[in-house]
Order: C-alpha cells, then sequence, then structure tokens
C-alpha cells in the first residue's frame, strides 16, 4: 500500500496500523454521498439486481458499495525527498517567460492559487520547470494534471528529460504506469478520483479543456487529491470568461503572457466559405477550395492537421482524399488505441496528413505544421478550441510561423464573425 491512494476493500495487501477508514458512500437513499467522486446526484447511483447500491459516476475505477469502506494511508512527513537541483536543462527563458516563471516559484513558495494565462505557444511548459524545481528541493510531492490524456503523453518525456532523478510516473485509462507512491505524478484529472491528501502542489494544465470544465466531480477530486494546505496552479491559453472577469477585477491571482517565446504573433485563421459540404460528402466529394489548399500544402512539402467535428465525417473526408490520390493519411480520435502511435509518425513524417477530431486542439506540438478545420461551424468548434486550433501552428522558433484555414458552412455574413 501507498500512502496517498484510496483502497477499496480487498485492494490493500497488507494492514499497517496507521492505516485508516471511511465509509465509502454516505447518507440514505434520499441523500447520498460518494467520498471518493464526490457524487451527490441521486441518479448517479444505482443498485446490483440482488440490491446492492453502488456509485455509477465514479464506476470506470472499480465498483464502490455502500457498504464499502475506502482505506488510505497518510503521508507522513519523514517520507519526504529532498533534491537538490533537480532541473537539469539547458534552455534560457524570454523575458515574457521569466515573468510567468516566478509567478509559479512565488505561487509554489506561499502555496497560493495562481493562474498562468498563457498565449498558445508561449512555453507555458517551461516557465513551470523552476517552480517545480522549487517543489521538489523543499521535498514537495507534486501532480501535473490535465484533462487530455495526450497532453500527459507528450509531457512524460519532457519531464523525464528535465527532471532525470525525480522519481516520476504517469497515469491514465490504460497507461502502463502504476502509482508506487512517486513523489511527481504526471496523470488525467480522471485519476485524481483515486488520491487522498496527498499533493502540495496540483498543476492543472488546459483546466478549460473538456471534460475538467464541464465536470464539477473533477474539481472535487483535485480538491480532495491535495492537502489540506496544498495550493493549484492553472494553466490555459483560454480561461473561461468568469476566469478572464475575476482575473480583471483582482478577484484571481494570475499572470497574462500574451506573447509567444519567439516572439511572433499567433497566426491569424482565414475564413473560407466551402458552402453545403455535407451535400458534397453524399457524393463522395469535397469542395475544391479544400483540394486546392491541400495541394498547395503538400507541394511544398508542409505537413497537414486538419480537424473534424465528428468522427464519421472525418472518415469520409479521408475516403475522398485516398481517392484523389493522397495516401499518407492517419486519423485520431478519443477512442483510437493507437492515436499515440500515430502522432508519433506524423511528427516523424512518416504520416503527411493528420486527420483528428478536438482531441488534438492543445498541448502537442509539431514542426512546420499547417492547420485546418473543416466544418469550422461545428458546435464542438468553440471559440477556445478554434484559438488552441489555431496555436498549434507556428510554435517551433525555426518554423514560427504557419497557414491556419477555416473552412465553413456559412458565408461572410455568417458565423466567421466569431474567428
Amino acid at each position: 500500500m501507498y500512502p496517498g491512494i484510496l483502497y477499496l476493500d480487498g485492494e490493500q495487501s497488507t494492514c499497517p496500523d496507521r492505516m485508516q477508514s471511511r465509509q465509502a458512500i454516505a447518507g440514505d437513499e434520499k441523500k447520498l454521498f460518494c467520498f471518493r467522486c464526490g457524487n451527490n446526484i441521486p441518479h448517479l447511483f444505482a443498485k446490483t439486481f440482488s440490491g446492492i447500491l453502488y456509485c455509477r459516476n465514479c464506476l470506470m475505477m472499480k465498483r464502490v458499495e455502500k457498504s464499502a469502506c475506502l482505506h488510505y494511508l497518510e503521508a507522513k512527513e519523514d517520507d519526504r525527498i529532498f533534491f537538490t537541483r533537480p532541473l537539469k536543462w539547458a534552455g534560457k527563458l524570454s523575458v515574457a517567460q521569466r515573468k510567468g516563471s516566478d509567478a509559479v516559484v512565488s505561487a509554489v513558495e506561499r502555496l497560493e492559487p495562481l493562474l498562468l494565462w498563457a498565449v498558445a505557444g508561449s512555453g507555458k511548459t517551461e516557465m513551470t520547470f523552476r517552480g517545480l524545481e522549487v517543489a521538489f528541493e523543499h521535498g514537495m510531492r507534486v501532480c501535473f494534471a490535465s484533462p487530455r490524456v495526450d497532453v500527459c503523453i507528450e509531457l512524460l518525456p519532457r519531464f523525464q528529460e528535465v527532471f532525470p532523478d525525480v522519481p516520476l510516473v504517469c497515469l491514465y485509462g490504460d497507461s502502463e504506469g502504476r502509482f508506487q507512491g512517486e513523489q511527481f505524478v504526471i496523470a488525467t484529472t480522471h485519476q485524481l478520483i483515486r488520491f487522498y491528501h496527498y499533493f502540495d502542489v496540483i498543476f492543472i494544465d488546459e483546466v478549460d479543456a473538456f471534460p475538467y470544465a464541464k465536470d464539477p466531480f473533477l474539481e472535487y477530486a483535485v480538491r480532495k487529491a491535495k492537502t489540506e494546505n496544498g495550493t493549484e496552479i492553472y494553466i490555459t491559453a483560454t480561461p473561461e470568461k468568469a476566469w478572464q472577469d475575476e482575473c480583471m477585477k483582482g478577484i484571481r491571482q494570475h499572470v497574462k503572457i500574451p506573447a509567444r517565446y519567439h516572439g511572433h504573433k499567433l497566426p491569424v485563421p482565414e475564413a473560407v466559405w466551402i458552402g453545403d459540404w455535407a451535400k458534397r460528402l453524399k457524393k463522395k466529394q469535397i469542395c475544391k477550395k479544400v483540394l486546392n489548399w491541400i495541394q498547395k500544402q503538400r507541394q511544398n512539402d508542409k505537413p497537414i492537421l486538419l480537424f473534424f467535428p465528428k468522427i464519421e465525417v472525418m472518415y469520409e473526408v479521408k475516403e475522398v482524399l485516398e481517392q484523389a490520390g493522397y495516401l499518407k493519411i492517419e486519423t485520431v480520435h478519443s477512442a483510437d488505441k493507437e492515436r499515440k502511435e500515430k502522432v508519433e509518425r506524423f511528427r516523424a513524417r512518416e504520416t503527411s496528413i493528420l486527420l483528428s477530431t478536438t482531441i488534438l486542439e492543445r498541448g502537442v506540438t509539431f514542426t512546420d505544421v499547417q492547420v485546418a478545420v473543416f466544418g469550422s461551424e461545428g458546435v464542438v468548434f468553440t471559440e477556445a478550441a478554434l484559438v488552441q486550433i489555431a496555436g498549434r501552428a507556428g510554435r517551433k522558433a525555426t518554423h514560427p510561423t504557419g497557414e491556419v484555414t477555416f473552412f465553413s458552412l456559412w458565408s461572410n455574413t455568417g458565423n466567421e464573425t466569431r474567428y
């Protein structure tokens, strides 16, 4: 058993004297509460055929029943490991990045909440390096969490490289990693449901992303996972409107970094009207404007990242493109078990065109990539999503520019005004 983890009945292999327990689901059937995930919504509880009440909300973490207990070991102060200059990074921060870095360091030292509000491509991860180092030097336990699996996968090798001596594990639904008391944890926000009073500092990257932004239970998971005196550091390029207002009023502690680390501006998207693309797809056709754009990028040997509103639309377009002679094409979406490998093949230029749902709108970096959205009027393409998508282009100092095109059903008098 490891401190900080909630174990179900039968999961603990030993029973140390300092083990503590608490009821998994409290209350009566009219007012229930699941301690593990924070669920208190009546219809998210159910009964088995034998009448045993359980929580449906956190069922993916194994079934927790009303009669069950959750067992845990409190993390001891004696278990802390103090590192000396653990950061092994030869890079240098820009003036703007140093401002963000200093704010993160201050938040860690004071254990105060902070919003790191920084434009896509500003080097937000690098801004956290010194703050993480300070945390490890003080023996703090740290989680770097994100709602998106792909972000966690991208972060793992970067943190392994710059903190090679700090025990680190990456946790997500089907990850190979298993928590064994590591001081540094990268995890999806869902994985925090399993933790209790363990982390001194929790970084939440892409805090406005689905599902975290729409799931109050994940906010509960974060609160439960940190120590009583712990704090959260939120990171995003596109905070929700309410948070922006709080920042402007001085209610929310924040630091705003509006510039990319290499000094070039964020690419300005071009909105292109393509008419009723759904009608064309039924005939196995797509607008020539899209084909011409793709042809231009491929003639210039540019990799293409093309986003879609729905999985089925993505597959239909892939078929049309293959019929047009484009062969090095792959698709990725949230349920794709091979998406990690596909992303790496695209990064290695083994694939020329990568078709994606919004799963890759954040947290991924590709060199010299050209970006487009097919059907950008779709409801999934919120303002924040489109800003994040535009942020995939021009992220590298060696290739600081790139084209971003939004292919839309609407004309210039329609929804393009939001771009």
